[in-house]
């Protein structure tokens, strides 16, 4: 069986009607993105939390997948009148083979080799490196498997500072991964922290999947306890607005490792943790910092 895609390109503001109205019209999916993606006009469609009002893709792409035997030259004039649109917008249409999507997917993710001694490894994979400690993860509903910059930063941290006996706290844990890594690398405790019951679901299951003792809690826990390492891989708003609650949970002495944040952000995120931590930038990777602080 295969499948024809329907792309075009519309604004912004008449992306999500027109989505609706095409899956009525008989599309089996419709997904929006923004047309300029991966160019230097790429646009955020939402602003970090914290950040005043909205942002916006200067340019909707809509792409629409139905079945083979559809008549396009029907179902998309009458898609885009239900939508109140040009009825005669251009569109491109692309007849794509129907393949096994699950082989697809697993052909996307391959182990990653994240730090000297780390890698992250699917479930369909052997390890490349038996040896190594190897973060058995699966790409899911909650950030965190290892291919993205602000991830692998903070597991190479984690990889060449962490020491035998440490408590660590990974809050806005998503997947778990920093957490299983850390008592996977010697710590003594790990606890996980996420408010998305999805994040701490997948956290639980992948713990239990690399047998390692993480405590992983939701967004009812209260931090009481203090850590020898705090590390969180947010964004920078949320980060800046955590500071005062991290800074509590980090030891005296301890340090405290602050990622998802951007080159431009940076100075901003150490000024708020200036006043418990000496801040440093520990490592840069594409366009993404990790900031390292001491405690007073």
């Amino acid at each position: 069986m295969a499948w024809l895609a329907i792309t075009l390109d519309v604004p912004p503001a008449n992306a999500d009607t027109l989505a609706d109205a095409l899956l009525e019209a008989g599309a089996v999916s419709v997904e929006t993105g923004d047309a300029y993606a991966g160019t230097p006009r790429e646009c955020a469609r939402f602003n970090e939390p914290g950040e005043p009002g909205a942002s916006s893709w200067e340019l909707a792409r809509i792409c629409a997948l139905f079945d083979e035997h559809a008549d396009i030259a029907v179902a998309m004039p009458a898609a885009l009148a239900a939508a109140d649109y040009n009825a005669n917008h251009e569109y491109r249409v692309e007849r794509v083979a129907d393949q096994d999507w699950v082989r697809a997917v697993q052909a996307d993710f391959r182990p990653v080799h994240v730090s000297p001694h780390v890698w992250v490894v699917p479930t369909w994979h052997t390890p490349p490196d038996a040896h190594a400690i190897n973060l058995i993860i699966d790409p899911g509903l909650a950030f965190g498997t290892g291919t993205h910059p602000t991830t692998r930063l903070c597991l190479e941290w984690l990889d060449l500072n962490l020491r035998a006996g440490h408590s660590v706290l990974d809050y806005g844990c998503g997947s778990g991964i920093l957490a299983i890594a850390a008592m996977k690398l010697g710590a003594a405790t790990a606890t996980a922290i996420d408010i998305d019951p999805a994040a701490v679901l997948a956290a639980r299951n992948n713990a239990m999947q690399n047998q390692a003792a993480v405590e992983v809690e939701g967004a009812d826990y209260t931090v009481s306890a203090r850590y020898d390492v705090v590390v969180a891989n947010i964004l920078a708003n949320p980060l800046k607005l955590l500071a005062p609650l991290l800074a509590r949970a980090t030891k005296h002495g301890g340090h405290v490792v602050l990622s998802g944040v951007l080159e431009h952000q940076a100075g901003e995120v150490l000024d708020c943790y200036g006043e418990w931590f000496d801040m440093t930038h520990d490592q840069r990777e594409d366009g993404w910092v990790l900031l390292v602080g001491s405690g007073h």
